[in-house]
């Protein structure tokens, strides 16, 4: 295998740069469906509920997200090693953005009943399944592009994208919640952030679209394709991972889990302690 150039620090910059853009509108995406289905899908989309269950029943989609991510992580990581880490990217922040989009399109329980929450349900999985394809893939594409003494360093970057997504998510609703009267709010301006997400996919595809594969990614791809001709190809590689490293990868997981749950308890910690003015309308 040939030994990959190591890439100049403006371009890894600029890697950087282009991993944080399309993971903080990832993010900004999930959290926007989290604070909205806490403060409005209640009353859009499960009426006929007792208010505490519509609240319930809307906090049920947001953790269906959840479950999709380990999937999406899963696929988007085989086919990302096949075809690419740019591409699979790009079709995840497409993903992404068009799920987004469509929920602030969606008609609510009041014009397609229960065709409504089916539909949303569906949108959010799909918001899951991309989410799980596109973090890992950030993360992975920037170590690659790193050079080897600074590797972790460059790859946390794009984990900041996660608090400014929230940020970004959380200011555009309580801006529209401030201007705006509770029952327009609740009747269409709850949308506005949704449909922005097609201009701020625009903005991370336009910069995601300017960086190339990794040196390191290309020079493995030479080495499969050289694999593959031998006949020595491994059909699925992730099999192997889990046979020749499994501590490594529980441990991994195990520190990313810690992680997740303490981040989740304090952020909701925070926001349970200054409720936006709609919450009474849940």
């Amino acid at each position: 295998m040939t030994t990959p150039l190591t890439p100049t620090r403006s371009t890894i910059v600029k890697v950087v740069a282009a991993s944080m853009a399309g993971t903080t509108v990832e993010w900004y995406d999930f959290f926007l469906y989290g604070v909205a289905a806490a403060l409005v899908f209640p009353t859009v989309f499960f009426p006929g509920s007792d208010p505490a269950v519509g609240v319930l029943l809307a906090l049920g989609t947001f953790a269906i997200g959840f479950i999709a991510r380990p999937i999406g992580g899963l696929i988007f990581g085989h086919y990302g090693d096949i075809l690419g880490r740019k591409k699979l990217l790009v079709i995840s922040l497409l993903m992404m953005g068009t799920a987004t989009f469509l929920i602030g399109l969606l008609p609510g329980y009041a014009t397609i009943g229960l065709l409504a929450p089916a539909l949303l349900i569906v949108l959010r999985l799909v918001q899951g399944f991309g989410l799980g394809g596109e973090w890992g893939g950030a993360v992975l594409i920037v170590s690659e592009y790193g050079d080897p003494a600074r590797r972790g360093y460059w790859a946390s970057w794009p984990q900041a994208g996660v608090p400014l997504g929230q940020l970004l998510a959380n200011g555009l609703l309580a801006v529209l919640a401030l201007v705006q009267s509770e029952e327009a709010f609740l009747s269409w301006g709850w949308r506005i952030p949704f449909l922005l997400s097609a201009v701020l996919v625009l903005i991370g595809l336009f910069i995601r679209l300017s960086i190339e594969e990794s040196p390191v990614f290309r020079a493995a791809q030479a080495t499969s394709a050289a694999d593959a001709a031998a006949g020595t190809k491994a059909a699925m590689p992730i099999l192997d991972v889990f046979r020749q490293y499994p501590r490594e990868v529980f441990t991994a997981m195990g520190a990313r889990f810690a992680e997740n749950v303490s981040y989740y308890i304090w952020v909701r910690l925070v926001w349970s302690d200054t409720p936006p003015r709609v919450t009474s309308a849940a």
